[in-house]
């Protein structure tokens, strides 16, 4: 059954170029309700917990590196059909690739640096935003 709650992270690199505010105005355009949001950053530890879904894959230890290399901004969205609702805002991963309008085709410059995550499906998005945020930081 779909949720309607969803989670976010701009990463490093769109945070490093001054894109929080309009990303997150292209957020709330799209119609999503922000339910949790914090502004941190991750060390490799926490980063590495975080991703280790992909610990085996060949790019993990970059993506902990550029994960870990600034702030980010964490949050839970809601909005009826969530996920999927964001993962078309977002587009796709390679910016090149990202339909025009889209976060990644507006504010993200490779594959590798794309801006902002999303969950890809209601479980990860519950497990991710649990890693962030405890029953207290949600509204």
């Amino acid at each position: 059954m779909a949720t309607n709650r969803t989670f976010t992270m701009i990463k490093p690199d769109a945070v490093g170029n001054g894109h929080i505010g309009a990303i997150l105005n292209d957020i709330i355009q799209g119609g999503f309700k922000i339910i949790a949001m914090k502004y941190t950053s991750l060390s490799d530890e926490i980063a590495g917990q975080f991703y280790t879904v992909h610990k085996e894959r060949p790019f993990y230890g970059e993506l902990v590196s550029f994960m870990s290399s600034g702030p980010i901004v964490a949050a839970i969205l809601e909005k009826e059909n969530a996920v999927e609702d964001f993962r078309k805002l977002i587009g796709a991963t390679d910016p090149s690739k990202a339909e025009a309008g889209t976060i990644r085709n507006k504010y993200a410059k490779s594959i590798d640096a794309n801006a902002i995550h999303g969950s890809d499906s209601d479980e990860n998005a519950e497990i991710e935003g649990s890693f962030f945020f405890s029953a207290f930081e949600r509204f």
